[in-house]
């Protein structure tokens, strides 16, 4: 079975209800919705500078091989940007260049993009978000990611549980984006009903593994008994683990990443690293199933949902198989 169909398997029945939802959403006046004869729809990405968003990279250009296949009257145009200033030069060039009239965007920054993203929909452009947020949702039409609040819940609930609510954590958060803040404030929520928990500094890594390395370096020569790092991002953790080995640091028990990566969860399989012992999951597949949902909703002339979720779920060694797909990029 191919890594696409695998990957799609498991979110089937939640993108079927969800386009089934879009029938009741038709675009036209009087919600009566009207098929369109072409569709030119651009994807707007950062670029592959990390795992993840190399894996964003791959599953949107997966999309755009398929469902052009799929559909003649579709022409998908790609961009990747290193940074918000290109991506938002980039989305202009979509609207005035491309003529797109719909949009899948996953923003570099939510507030840096967000009056971009907004004068695309000015112009009548069908705007569906993906992951980051932006700061003013009437910019969008649609948003689809997973599930942040999880992100965030899932980690700090493991930790509570693990360390019987007594435990010395640093954090490791990504960048200034409201899913940063919803994972940020949903670990910190859950954390705050257990006063022996205590969360000694928090600082932003970029989801990175080289910040996340000098991030840790910076933690480890100030505070001197650590439990737990949690590094919101499996590329953040690896650099979190070189820079302890580095120091030789004993004191630390574990550090949770997320976002599934298959070498984490290879690495819970084997149990490989004793610092590793559980992740949570979070797809960049979502891209792929974002592309399609709108391509194929714009097709019919239909709207989306306003909001799709896809869930997290945590992982560990007793279920880390049903998360581990060894020829998907990340």
């Amino acid at each position: 079975m191919s890594e696409v169909a695998r990957y799609s398997r498991r979110l089937v029945l939640g993108a079927g209800v969800a386009m089934a939802a879009t029938v009741a959403l038709g675009a036209g006046l009087g919600g009566v919705a009207f098929a369109a004869d072409t569709v030119k729809l651009g994807v707007s990405i950062p670029a592959a500078t990390h795992g993840f968003t190399g894996g964003i990279v791959w599953w949107a250009n997966q999309a755009k091989a398929e469902l052009e296949k799929a559909h003649p009257n579709l022409k998908i145009t790609v961009k990747t940007a290193s940074g918000a200033p290109e991506q938002a030069n980039q989305l202009q060039d979509l609207v005035t260049v491309t003529k797109i009239d719909s949009l899948v965007i996953f923003p570099f920054e939510s507030a840096a993009l967000t009056q971009p993203v907004l004068q695309a929909k000015k112009k009548n452009v069908y705007v569906t978000v993906v992951d980051r947020g932006l700061t003013d949702p009437s910019a969008q039409d649609a948003y689809i990611a997973g599930d942040n609040t999880a992100f965030g819940r899932i980690p700090a609930e493991y930790i509570a549980k693990n360390y019987n609510g007594k435990a010395n954590i640093v954090a490791l958060r990504g960048i200034p984006t409201t899913l940063d803040n919803e994972r940020w404030e949903a670990f910190t929520g859950v954390l705050k009903q257990y006063p022996d928990i205590k969360i000694l500094d928090g600082k932003y890594a970029n989801w990175n593994r080289d910040d996340a390395f000098k991030v840790t370096q910076d933690f480890l020569t100030r505070f001197k008994d650590i439990d737990v790092v949690w590094a919101a991002d499996d590329d953040m953790a690896f650099g979190v683990l070189k820079a302890i080995e580095q120091a030789k640091r004993t004191d630390i028990k574990e550090v949770f990443g997320g976002a599934g990566s298959k070498t984490m969860v290879k690495t819970i399989l084997d149990g490989s690293n004793p610092l590793i012992h559980a992740d949570v999951s979070y797809s960049p597949k979502f891209i792929y199933d974002a592309i399609k949902m709108t391509a194929e909703a714009r097709l019919k002339g239909d709207k989306l949902p306003a909001t799709y979720i896809i869930p997290s779920a945590l992982i560990t060694k007793e279920n880390a198989k049903e998360f581990y797909f060894p020829d998907s990029p990340y």
